[in-house]
């Protein structure tokens, strides 16, 4: 049976998400909903559904839903929908306040219905493939550097790009973070650009972690260092390779990696989380983990905390 969804905000991400929902066969994409009338009707047309203004004439029509509309109001339409009983993914960052998510979490285990928070990295072929190898590391250093995109100005780059990031290294390193540094700066607008963070975990993992929307070069990639084995990988491109010390030398091999599009697999995910009631991947406790962390980041960096 068919999952019947729709998508809340359909700008860049938002029309995306419809998009893949249209081609996935468990899915039912009822219809899209955007509060500019132009653009919820061309997505519509595009891929012949209908167009909605107003989210709360879905309530009564869909089982699950994609909110991919600014930050700012996450909880308002989440929390709606989740009241009605309706499951929902929404983009990171989760909300902007870790209050928030406490209440949004609250509601989906009263309710029994599934929170999944858009981390898409975990969904990323090449860091499905060296993840069961990642056990123990002893340092992590991470780049996300991208153009300055237009768009998710309400946020800045920690909340933006760099909370993916935290994301993956609290799945990874699993201790509790023993201490925080961090510096930023705005350079085009009025939150921070560009911004390092360097994060100490209790079992004596360190992380650095570098994000920018100011580059003119888009990078992402992340390099684990273990024990005898060092792994890079570029998310970008959907490739890792994994270095090990052979003796006094160090041996090098690329990883095969079955290439998919992450969405395709965070979006199915999801709905067979929707239909067996199972734990998603990245929960809305993951999610809210994440955006705990990245507050914290964002205080020191403008000095609040």
């Amino acid at each position: 049976m068919k999952i019947n969804v729709a998508v809340i905000g359909v700008g860049r991400l938002g029309s995306a998400h419809a998009r893949v929902y249209k081609e996935l066969p468990q899915a039912n994409l009822i219809g899209v909903c955007d509060i500019e009338k132009s653009r919820a009707q061309s997505i519509a047309e595009s891929l012949q559904t209908r167009a909605f203004l107003d989210y709360r004439e879905l309530f009564t029509q869909v089982q699950a839903v994609s909110i991919a509309t600014p930050t700012l109001i996450h909880y308002q339409i989440a929390r709606e929908f989740l009241l009605r009983g309706i499951n929902v993914l929404v983009e990171k960052p989760f909300t902007t306040t870790v209050q928030e998510a406490d209440r949004l979490l609250e509601i989906a285990h009263k309710h029994k219905l599934i929170i999944q928070v858009g981390h898409i990295e975990r969904f990323n072929s090449a860091f499905t493939a060296i993840k069961h190898i990642c056990r123990h590391p002893k340092f992590i250093e991470v780049h996300r550097l991208s153009g300055f995109p237009g768009r998710s100005l309400d946020i800045g780059v920690v909340l933006d790009l760099m909370i993916h990031d935290i994301d993956i290294i609290l799945g990874l390193v699993q201790s509790p973070i023993k201490r925080v540094e961090a510096v930023g700066i705005n350079v085009l607008t009025k939150r921070e650009d560009i911004a390092n963070a360097r994060i100490t975990f209790k079992n004596g993992c360190v992380c650095n972690l570098t994000a920018s929307r100011i580059s003119d070069e888009s990078t992402r990639k992340i390099r684990i260092f273990l024990k005898d084995t060092y792994i890079s990988l570029d998310y970008k491109n959907e490739e890792a390779d994994i270095y090990r010390k052979d003796g006094d030398k160090i041996s090098k091999e690329a990883i095969w990696i079955k290439k998919e599009e992450p969405l395709k697999k965070e979006l199915s995910s999801f709905l067979d989380c929707v239909k067996s009631k199972k734990q998603p991947l990245v929960s809305g406790r993951e999610g809210r983990q994440a955006l705990k962390t990245a507050l914290h980041i964002q205080n020191l960096i403008w000095k609040k905390g």
